[in-house]
Formats: structure tokens, C-alpha cells, sequence
């Protein structure tokens, strides 16, 4: 009889998805990741869990499995491939980008290992856009390794994320019939209000001296003029007087959500890899003249307040970004600890 529920955290970054996964009860023995320079955010908010600096595709079996007792405990394998290849916001094709391979190297550790349980992540576009083949090549061995499993497309807001982010999410279970644990109720719906009010005060270009990661970038002298005439709370680059709208957004009518402010009563956009940025998207804080802080970035990914990215303002922006929602990642550790608890 089988007691306990590891699980290995591939593609693990920052360390999201090993951190909601680990607060739901899973002891998550590992992570992988081929950035190095994350290894010491990612182990020092996961004192239990061993960083990896290692390719994905260089993975062996051998080397996954060491150290994990799978007559003693079920074993999930978790992994969330980078999404750039099959995003919407990526106007390349996928072809010639490695990356798109990631989720079948995915696929043949599953092979390779068959963990009890599978959990993955990644943007809407795998299932219905650039990377549908792969992800039909993706299935075809779990189906022929007879895995049950579910996947649809969710929205992060609906379990409790202050943000609107569509992932796919794929889970699988080796001997148990699975299905995508339903949403939270809508009575739990988070705003940017009740996370970014918490915070004080800060200008552009300024670190607070007590608050780790509580750093907004600098704003050149004109962008700090043109965020001052935006509407606080929601508004738009179309609010700026003609002298002030860029060349290029004369021309353009699309993007207006490009050195837009976010809104204390809404939820935030998908944050981004340069999501503390104005100029990449509608990450303006609602009320001060700058961007959102990587703090706030994280408080919106649900990262708690105490969990500390080591690395320069970019790196930091790029795994908040990037990473999987701490909150929506617990309500998936939890789903796969009651399934383990009746598979006995």
C-alpha cells in the first residue's frame, strides 16, 4: 500500500508549480530547468526540493527516477514546457523553434518512466492552434500506454488568480478515471484591489528599501508625462493628447492595451515575461505614475509575499511572468491527493 505522492517538477522555473503543489500536501522532490541562473530563487522558496540545472531533452530515466521510492509512494510527473512557440501573441510559425519539442520530450519521459499521475500546462494554442499536431502526438502515448485523461481549457480567475490567463491543462492517471476538478466559486473572485493596495507607495525607477522585489522600472521623462495623462483605474493609450500618442500608434489602431493602466476593480491581463513593463501591454499600476512592481507581479501569480526572486529586475520579470499561478497549482495538488487516496 502505497502512502505518500511525490512528484517531479520539469520545466519547473521560478518554482509556481512546485510551490502550489508543495502547499497542497505533495512532496515535490525535484526541479528541472535548463536556466541555471533560477537556481537559487527556485531552491531557496523550496527548501525541500532539488534544483537540476539540465536540458529536458538530455533527461535520462535513470537520473529522473534516482531517489524516488515508488513502492512507497505514488509518483506524479508535472511538467509545463515553455508556451512560446504555440502562443497567440508568437506571429512566427513553430517551425525551426526547438522549443515545440519540449512537449513531446515531455511525452517520452512519460514513456520511459509511467508515473502514476501526470499533470501538464500550457497555452490554449497546443490544443487548438500552431501546436495542435504535437499535442495529438502528445496523447497518442498516453494512449498507448493506457492512460486515462482529461483536458480542457481553463481560466486562472475561476480558482481564485486575480488575473485573466487561459491555460490548457492536461491531467492523467495510470489506473483511475481523472477529470478536471471544477472551478471555484465565483463568490471568490479576487480584484487587483484586495492584492495591490498592500503596498506602498513607490515611483518609477525606485526599489523599496523593506519590501523584497518591490521595484518598478524607471520611465524615461516623456513616458512618465504620458502615463500622467492616462485615466487612473483603466484607462488606455487613447486618452493621450494627439502630441503625445507614438508615430507608430497613429498608424495602428491594435495593441491599445499598450501603456494602458490596470484597474483596482478588474482583474489583471496575463502577465507576460515583460509584464513590468508599460510599453508591452496594460501593465500600468492603477493609480501610480509607473508599472507594476515584480512584487506586485508576483502577488498577482499568487507568489506570497516572503517568496524572493534573486536574480536582476529582467530575469525576475521573466520568471514571474512565466510561471504557473501558486494558487492554481495547489488546487491541482489537491485534486491529485484525493485521487491518491482512493487508488489504494
Amino acid at each position: 500500500m502505497k502512502k505518500g505522492l511525490v512528484a517531479v517538477d520539469l520545466f519547473c522555473g521560478a518554482g509556481g508549480l512546485t510551490k502550489g503543489l508543495s502547499d497542497a500536501g505533495i512532496n515535490v522532490l525535484k526541479g528541472y530547468d535548463s536556466d541555471a541562473k533560477v537556481s537559487e530563487t527556485y531552491e531557496r522558496n523550496n527548501r525541500r526540493s532539488n534544483f537540476f540545472h539540465m536540458d529536458v531533452v538530455k533527461l535520462k530515466k535513470k537520473e529522473l527516477l534516482d531517489g524516488i521510492d515508488r513502492e512507497n509512494n505514488f509518483f506524479l510527473l508535472a511538467g509545463c514546457a515553455p508556451c512560446q512557440p504555440f502562443s497567440l501573441i508568437n506571429r512566427k510559425g513553430i517551425e525551426g523553434d526547438d522549443r515545440r519539442n519540449l512537449v513531446l520530450k515531455f511525452g517520452r519521459l512519460i514513456r520511459e518512466t509511467l508515473p502514476d499521475f501526470v499533470f501538464m500546462e500550457n497555452v490554449p494554442g497546443l490544443v487548438n492552434g500552431k501546436g495542435k499536431v504535437i499535442f495529438k502526438k502528445f496523447l497518442a502515448i498516453l494512449d498507448n500506454y493506457k492512460y486515462f485523461y482529461d483536458y480542457k481549457v481553463l481560466n486562472v480567475a475561476d480558482y481564485g488568480v486575480p488575473q485573466r490567463r487561459k491555460r490548457l491543462v492536461l491531467i492523467a492517471s495510470k489506473g483511475i478515471k481523472v477529470k478536471i476538478p471544477g472551478n471555484l466559486s465565483s463568490d471568490n473572485i479576487v480584484t487587483l484591489k484586495e492584492i495591490l493596495t498592500k503596498y506602498p507607495p513607490i515611483k518609477a525607477g525606485e526599489k523599496h528599501p523593506g519590501i523584497s522585489n518591490h521595484e518598478a522600472r524607471g520611465l524615461s521623462e516623456l513616458n512618465l508625462e504620458r502615463l500622467q495623462r492616462i485615466r487612473k483605474n483603466g484607462g488606455s493609450r487613447t486618452d493621450l493628447p494627439s502630441e503625445f500618442i507614438l508615430k507608430c500608434h497613429k498608424k495602428h489602431k491594435g495593441h491599445t492595451d499598450v501603456y494602458g493602466r490596470m484597474s483596482f476593480d478588474n482583474l489583471a491581463p496575463t502577465l507576460t515575461c515583460k509584464c513590468t513593463s508599460i510599453s508591452n501591454g496594460r501593465f500600468g499600476h492603477p493609480t501610480q505614475n509607473r508599472a507594476i512592481s515584480v512584487r506586485e507581479a508576483a502577488a498577482i501569480q499568487t507568489f506570497p509575499d516572503d517568496y524572493e526572486f534573486y536574480g536582476n529586475m529582467s530575469e525576475n520579470t521573466r520568471w514571474v511572468g512565466n510561471a504557473v499561478p501558486v494558487r492554481f497549482a495547489r488546487a491541482f495538488g489537491e485534486y491529485f491527493i484525493n485521487l491518491s487516496s482512493n487508488a489504494n
